[in-house]
This record gives C-alpha cells, sequence and structure tokens, in this order.
C-alpha cells in the first residue's frame, strides 16, 4: 500500500490555548495513539490534502523534527462544522508484525454481461473493511463484475485472499444486477434468481448506498 509522509513537530503545550493558536497558524493539532504513550504533534493542514481528500487507502509516515519517524493509519479526522476546516487528527501507530484493520476501496472491474442486456448495476459496497499486516494491505480490492448476469449477485466469498481476511460475513452482497424495465432477457437463463428481492441478511447497506 502507498503512503504519505506527514511532516510535523512535537508538541509541548496541549491546553485549548495553545491549541487554537496552531489552528489560528494554519497548523493542525494531532495525536499518535498505539505506542507507549500517546505523541502530540501538529502539522500544516495543507499536509492532509491527500490523505483526506482522496476515497483511496494510505498508510502514513509521521516525520517529526528532530528525525523522529513514525508508520501510522488515519484514525479520526475532526471538521468544522461550517467552513469544514480540519479541526484535529488522531493516528494509529502500526508495527510490521501486527495486523491492523482498514477499509479498502474497491475496484470494479468490466461491464457485466446483465448491464449490456438492460439491467442495472447496484453496488452495495464501495469499500471492504480487511485485516492483515501492514505488509499485505492492498492499495484497492479488484471485483470482477463482467460475467454477471440479470439477477445475479457478486459476494464476498468471490473475493477472498490469503493476504487479508474480510471484516464481514461470508453472505455480505458486494454488488448485484437488477432486473430493469428495459432488459432484453434474462441471459439464456430462465431460472436465475431476481435481484429486485436481496434478503436484509446479505448485505447490511443496500439500501443505504445507491450506484
Amino acid at each position: 500500500m502507498k503512503s504519505i509522509t506527514i511532516n510535523g513537530s512535537q508538541r509541548e503545550s496541549v491546553g485549548k490555548k495553545a491549541t487554537k493558536a496552531l489552528r489560528n497558524a494554519g497548523q493542525v493539532p494531532c495525536v499518535l495513539y498505539g505506542g507507549d504513550k500517546p505523541v502530540h504533534f501538529s502539522a500544516a493542514e495543507l499536509a492532509f490534502s491527500k490523505l483526506v481528500y482522496t476515497p483511496n487507502a494510505h498508510t502514513v509516515v509521521i516525520e517529526l523534527e528532530g528525525g523522529t519517524v513514525f508508520n501510522a493509519i488515519l484514525q479520526d479526522i475532526q471538521f468544522h462544522p461550517v467552513t469544514d476546516n480540519i479541526l484535529h487528527v488522531d493516528f494509529y501507530q502500526v508495527f510490521e508484525d501486527k495486523e491492523i484493520t482498514m477499509d479498502i476501496p474497491l475496484n470494479f472491474i468490466g461491464n457485466p454481461r446483465g448491464v449490456r442486456n438492460g439491467g442495472v448495476l447496484r453496488k452495495n459496497r464501495r469499500s471492504l473493511r480487511v485485516k492483515a499486516l501492514p505488509g499485505n494491505l492492498p492499495d484497492f480490492i479488484d471485483a470482477n463484475i463482467e460475467d454477471l448476469k440479470i439477477g445475479n449477485k457478486l459476494y464476498i466469498t468471490k473475493l477472498e485472499n490469503e493476504a487479508y481476511t474480510f471484516m464481514h460475513p461470508d453472505n455480505t452482497v458486494v454488488c448485484l444486477v437488477r432486473r430493469s424495465r428495459a432488459a432484453v432477457t434474462v441471459d439464456d437463463d430462465d431460472d436465475e434468481e431476481d435481484a429486485d428481492d436481496v434478503p436484509a441478511t446479505e448485505t447490511d447497506d443496500v439500501a443505504a448506498v445507491k450506484d
């Protein structure tokens, strides 16, 4: 997985007055957890643009003045409710021999056969949560949907990989091809199931996420 470097300065004072002064100077107060003790530091707000404003997943290399370096992942971020400026960022320190959990974006490959016959592709997931050693985390998860017919669903079990473990039930539906009024046929298979009726147990966000 690709890494983004954040250059920062360790904070000596963590009170409200010091934090406000940092923000007024265009700096973002940050905390790194996961080590022996929390590390408080600050970094320029512009340094977070490639990390925050992207659908891609990245690990982070935090380089502090004096040569101290930490490997981490983004854990939480707070935005101003009006200006959307970054107010605070939490990181979690990672170690090469300890597994971590991250949301990895999906990369859908191909134009489904069912869509070519007039069906509609519905993506229930834009990313999947996986657990792996840092060195095994992928930049994205490929999902080949070329052969999906009308009524077909792509289950998470079709995407299994030895390098990481999915943190979802096996019956999670990643995407499906629904029948539409414009559908020509059912792709020569009269007994294909209709994807319009997807049991709630097969996906926990099918109603919440729309293509």
